[in-house]
This record gives structure tokens, C-alpha cells and sequence, in this order.
């Protein structure tokens, strides 16, 4: 028997990290009863207790209390259960890229073999994780049709939606960013559509594949990237030529045709340095976008360059990273541009310290650098400042303190240029 809209009633939620357990979260507070799945036990264990294993997510804890209350969202290790018990199978699990930026599917490989187990007729299958095209239908839906014995478009329905929000609003993006949907076919994409619509209530842009759905999300990383390599292109340009970037950011983008976005030491995250490596690595490897990544990559490299041009060696010089997040306010480390930092800092022979709020001493050692509390006393034998990700605590950062400091390189291009000067300390930017 067909399966209609009406019949969605519940959900497998396979991956519960940020994006996976918000979803979870929401869809458990839309009328659906939820099944998360997870390979961490401390993360099973406390959805089943109510408790929210996700910070800095606002909104989030609500609902899954509520959740929790109202008996809606509980989770499990046991995929094939998770799944048999659903009507929807939604799959969050992280495609990466190892060291030499080669596609990294351990992740979800594995789960998708056992979402291929549990997988009964008429269930449709939804993947939100960021992939390269044509990986839906050609990897992971052949997968489960060999697993399961089972006829993709005939026995389950397979559809496309990436995921396309923001840690620390993730909720809010939700709700306001419209969800591409891709289909095997046409019920698969009416199902998908339909399931959307009651469970987040937002616009829906409906495309003509899953294969054009997928290349959507690829490509909104690939022009960041692109326009940001580009912003630092120009930046180390004005530097050469004793131009205010900030202030040409400001002037050209009056122009409704600019769009000039803003440099800085480097770009990290899960997914700006990460996916344009999806097209690169399928054949769009000569060009801007592999040009981006190269020059983006080399921005950490081109700001201790500008620390030696004024300091001279770098030999035994302490210098002090804020930051070890690759952004603001977010306690996540990947592809972060002070790892670059480190690397570059480390083969200078200068002693790396390193603050960041967001994590504990034992966590910052783990990265190579020696944890240093701004209220410690070593701060005043700082000779360099280095700001990698401008949290909400540095707002307020009182650089008297440093009272050795010579430099500050402000990665982000927000510090306080006249302030740092008059306490005679060389402020650089980026471009500025």
C-alpha cells in the first residue's frame, strides 16, 4: 500500500549532534514521536533522562523537556529498532574530510548499513548530512537496497534535504531559512514536502533531484569560501599598498551589486573548509574553488609573517592565541585556524600560550599550547597577542595587563586600534 503524508507519524533521528538532536527536539514538539540514535552511550543516556547533552543552543532545552514530559523523543544505540519503528528515518550523521582532504565516510557508512537493517516498505529516508553529489542515490540508497533487498522509489522513498543553520540559532534558522528538498522521484519529493511542512513550518524550495539539492548546499559553501579567499586576496593587497580594507568593504558595498565579504586570519568550521573539497575532489579541481581553499588555508601563514616583519625571529618569543574555537562563542575546534597557527608558531621556536574561555586547561594542553587564564601574572611576559576568535569575554579585554605585549595581531579586524596604540603596542590587522 502507498504511503500517504498522513501516515508520517514517526520519526528516526540518526546522529543526535547539534543539528541531530535539535531536530529531534523540534520534531518531538510538532506532533511526531521521536526515536534518536546515537553511538555515544552518555549521549542515549541523558536524552532518556530529559537532560540536553547541546549548549548554547537557545530554545533548545525547553523543548526537550517538554519532549521528555510529554514522553515524544527518547533514544537508543539500537538503529534497525529505532528504524523499524518509523515512518520517516532522518540521517545527521558527519561526512568529513581526513588530512589529505580525502572524502571521510566512517561515520556514516556504518549507519547507514544499519538503517538498511531495520528499513520496512513505505518508509522514506531523509539525509540532511552535507554530501557530495549523487552519494544519496548512488551510495547510500543502492546501499540500503542491497542490505535490505529492497526497491528504492518502490519500497521506501528516498529524498535530499541539507541542513543549512547556524550554531548558537540553530531553532531560529529552522524557522526562517527556506528547506531545499530534492526527490528520488515525485512521491518521494511530495512526501518529503509534506513532512517538512508540519514539522518546521517553513518555506520549501522543491527541486528537480536529489542530485541538484545536494550540489544547492555544496555550492553555498564553495561561494563563501570563494568571496572570502577573495576579501583576503584584497586585504593582504591593501596592506601592500596602505589601504583600510574595513573602510573599502564599507565604500564598495554601498553598490547593490557588491557583496564584498570580510577577511581575516582564516577559515574554519565543519563545513566552509570542508565541503568545497566535495567538488574538488569529483573533478572541480582546477580553478577558483581549489584556489580559494589554497588561499584561505595560508591566511594563518600570512599573519606570523606579519608578526616577524615587525618583531624580527619569533625564537623563544611568548605569544598568546585567543581563541581556539574556529569562531565566536562556539566550543568547536574544527579545522580551527589556530591549529595553523600552532603548526606555523611551533616551527618559529616561540612559546605558544593559549585562552579560550570555552575550554578547560586539560582540553587547551591537549592541543599543543599552554593554557593561560588573562588573570594569571604570566600574561604580563606576553610579547604577542594573537585574536583568533573574538568570544564574548574578550569584549571587555583589559590589555593594560599585558604589560610586555609589543603586538597585537587582531585576526578579526574588531579590536580597539587607538586603545592598543596608546598603551604603545603595534596593533595589525588584517588589511587594516
Amino acid at each position: 500500500m502507498k504511503k500517504t503524508s498522513e501516515q508520517l507519524n514517526s520519526v528516526a533521528v540518526i546522529g543526535l549532534g547539534k543539528i541531530g538532536f535539535t531536530l529531534a527536539a523540534v520534531f518531538a514538539n510538532k506532533g511526531f514521536t521521536v526515536h534518536g540514535v546515537d553511538i555515544n552511550e552518555q549521549v542515549v543516556n541523558s536524552v532518556n533522562k530529559g537532560k540536553c547533552h547541546i549548549k548554547n543552543e537557545p530554545g533548545l532545552e525547553e523543548l526537550a523537556q517538554n519532549a521528555y514530559k510529554n514522553r515524544t523523543l527518547s533514544a537508543t544505540l539500537n538503529t534497525p529498532e529505532a528504524v523499524k519503528k518509523s515512518d520517516v528515518v532522518i540521517v545527521i550523521v558527519p561526512v568529513l574530510v581526513d588530512e589529505q582532504n580525502n572524502i571521510d565516510y566512517r561515520y556514516i557508512d556504518p549507519a547507514v548499513e544499519e538503517i538498511a537493517k531495520g528499513i520496512k516498505k513505505g518508509t522514506l529516508v531523509i539525509f540532511e548530512t552535507t554530501l557530495p553529489t549523487g552519494d544519496t542515490r548512488n551510495r547510500f540508497g543502492k546501499k540500503i537496497e542491497e542490505i535490505s533487498k529492497l526497491r528504492m522509489g518502490e519500497d521506501f522513498y528516498l529524498a535530499y534535504s541539507p541542513e543549512r543553520v547556524y550554531s548558537n540559532r540553530i531553532i531560529q534558522d529552522l524557522g526562517n531559512y527556506p528547506k531545499v528538498v530534492g526527490g528520488l522521484d515525485r512521491k518521494s519529493l511530495e512526501l518529503a514536502s509534506a513532512f517538512y511542512e508540519k514539522a518546521l513550518g517553513c518555506e520549501l524550495i522543491k527541486v528537480s533531484s536529489l542530485e541538484t539539492a545536494e550540489f544547492s548546499k555544496v555550492a553555498e559553501c564553495v561561494y563563501r569560501d570563494v568571496n572570502i579567499a577573495l576579501a583576503n586576496e584584497l586585504a593582504k593587497f591593501a596592506d601592500d599598498k596602505g589601504v583600510n580594507m574595513p573602510e573599502v568593504i564599507t565604500a564598495s558595498n554601498s553598490q547593490p551589486f557588491s557583496h564584498l565579504h570580510f577577511p581575516g586570519v582564516g577559515v574554519g568550521g565543519h563545513c566552509i573548509p570542508i565541503y568545497p573539497y566535495f567538488f574538488i575532489n569529483k573533478g572541480l579541481n582546477n580553478g577558483i574553488t581549489s584556489m580559494a581553499r589554497e588561499v584561505n588555508d595560508k591566511m594563518s601563514d600570512y599573519a606570523v609573517l606579519q608578526i616577524e616583519k615587525e618583531m624580527g625571529s619569533l625564537e623563544n618569543k611568548n605569544i598568546l592565541i585567543l581563541g581556539l574555537a574556529f569562531r565566536e562563542n562556539v566550543k568547536e575546534t574544527t579545522k580551527s585556524s589556530t591549529l595553523l597557527l600552532i603548526k606555523h608558531l611551533r616551527g618559529k621556536q616561540a612559546n605558544i600560550f593559549l585562552n579560550d574561555p570555552l575550554f578547560n586547561e586539560d582540553e587547551i594542553k591537549s592541543y599543543g599550547a599552554v593554557s593561560l587564564a588573562l588573570n594569571d601574572k604570566q600574561v604580563s611576559d606576553i610579547d604577542v597577542l594573537i585574536l583568533q576568535a573574538f568570544h564574548e569575554q574578550y569584549k571587555d579585554l583589559d590589555f593594560n595587563s599585558f604589560s610586555n605585549c609589543k603586538m597585537v595581531l587582531d585576526g578579526r579586524n574588531v579590536l580597539n586600534k587607538e586603545e592598543i596604540e596608546s598603551l604603545g603596542m603595534k596593533y595589525k590587522g588584517i588589511g587594516n
